[in-house]
């Protein structure tokens, strides 16, 4: 076994992905594997009864929005029945922020890696306040999962027909140019991303009150482009995995109960670890106490490079998340001891234009002892209550230390 001819090949394909934002589908139609009685979820695989607080408000929100439960304790239910599957959207080629729940009828961007061929899905972004995606079900989140189904995804499905899709991978680049990291902090790219829909939706034959709707979610919601973006990143890993011999790990990712990994080498086996509770800011009236592990597939963007791990590019982002700029700067360099290599199409500004470190190695990770760190929100850890503040965690390591017990078992056969 020749680790390092196969890693070098699966960092070739990291490097070399050309993600594009094509369209928007119903995720019945797009996703494959999608069925009418399956949620998806953020992290690796979870029964009902393992499911943390915002997990299972999401899954009892999603219920309700499709139709396949009258009411909450209906909902529960229905989910400890039996009769509602649950899987990780990473096993349908998807990803969600926070709870990650995807459901039949809702609306997902779809992402072409033009390198390779392959596609990657992720939901809409609700924005701000009570969400879905931190476990609140209320009827008004569920009156804004109907606007977003109904009028902000056609919208902004005809306006990227008229743009002939939209090149995540130089907008990705531009982002950390403006002082983005790509996870927590997307205040420049979801301004990019208004602007070079804007022309597009005023072509897309809208009504009055709509086209004003959209520009104004575009307008208030400075994680717009969060959803786009780990799309982005979750084709551009799935080109690496599967991948004999390489230690690059292709996923991270959290349902708030476990921290799973998955390497490109070792097929679609999970390896995990309980997770833990971000450190962080809380928001007035929240403390630590009130806080879930950590939960979700956003940290798709530190496995494909960005995030926390170009933390250097946006020390802005410390005001939201606890630190300091040295702190930020700090946190990149230390990336770069257990990753494979440096992407060029994302030069940190603050580093003289050095690429991301990007392509995590297992036994790199094992060696120093250094884990990924993880820019993220907080969620509270009751169902129904939503977002209490944002942070940073580390992954545990062992998850890495089983993986490295792994790939050694296989190269002594």
């Amino acid at each position: 076994m020749d680790i390092d001819a196969a890693n070098e090949t699966a960092v070739r394909r990291v490097l070399d992905a050309h993600p594009v934002l094509v369209g928007v589908g119903r995720a019945l139609d797009v996703v494959p594997g999608m069925r009418p009685n399956l949620l998806l979820h953020a992290g690796p695989p979870i029964p009902w009864d393992r499911m943390s607080g915002p997990l299972r408000g999401a899954v009892i929100g999603a219920l309700l929005y499709e139709g396949l439960a009258r009411d909450a304790e209906h909902a529960q239910y229905l989910a400890a029945s039996g009769e509602i599957e649950f899987e990780p959207c990473h096993h349908h080629a998807a990803v969600g922020p926070m709870a990650g729940v995807t459901s039949a009828s809702m609306p997902v961007y779809i992402v072409e890696n033009r390198a390779h061929g392959n596609r990657a899905y992720s939901n809409l972004n609700e924005g701000y306040g009570k969400v879905l995606r931190y476990g609140a079900y209320s009827a008004d989140v569920l009156d804004r999962l109907r606007w977003i189904n109904e009028r902000l995804a056609p919208a902004i499905g005809r306006a990227l027909e008229l743009a002939g899709g939209l090149d995540m991978k130089a907008t990705i680049a531009r982002q950390l140019t403006m002082g983005d990291e790509g996870h927590n902090r997307n205040i420049a790219g979801s301004a990019m991303f208004a602007r070079m829909l804007a022309p597009h939706l005023a072509r897309a034959d809208l009504d009055a009150q709509t086209l004003h709707d959209v520009l104004r979610y575009l307008a208030d919601n400075d994680l717009a482009i969060l959803n786009p973006v780990m799309a982005a990143c979750k084709a551009t890993m799935d080109a690496a995995h599967g991948i004999e011999g390489s230690t690059l790990v292709t996923c991270m990712a959290r349902n708030g109960t476990d921290f799973g990994i998955r390497v490109s080498g070792l097929g679609d086996r999970w390896f995990t670890a309980p997770a833990d509770i971000p450190k962080g800011l809380y928001f007035p009236g929240f403390r630590e106490e009130d806080a879930n592990p950590d939960i979700g597939d956003s940290t798709i963007t530190e496995t494909a490079g960005i995030g926390a791990f170009a933390m250097a590019a946006a020390p802005a982002i410390v005001k939201f998340v606890g630190g300091s700029p040295r702190d930020a700067f700090a946190a990149t360099m230390e990336m770069y001891e257990i990753t494979l290599a440096e992407n060029p199409a994302f030069g940190i500004p603050q580093l003289d234009f050095r690429g991301t470190p990007t392509g995590i190695d297992i036994r790199k990770v094992v060696r120093t002892g250094l884990t990924p760190r993880i820019n993220t929100g907080i969620a509270h850890r009751d169902a129904g209550v939503g977002q209490v503040g944002a942070g940073l965690v580390r992954a545990p390591i062992a998850c890495f230390e089983q993986a490295v017990r792994t790939m050694a078992h296989l190269a002594s056969r």
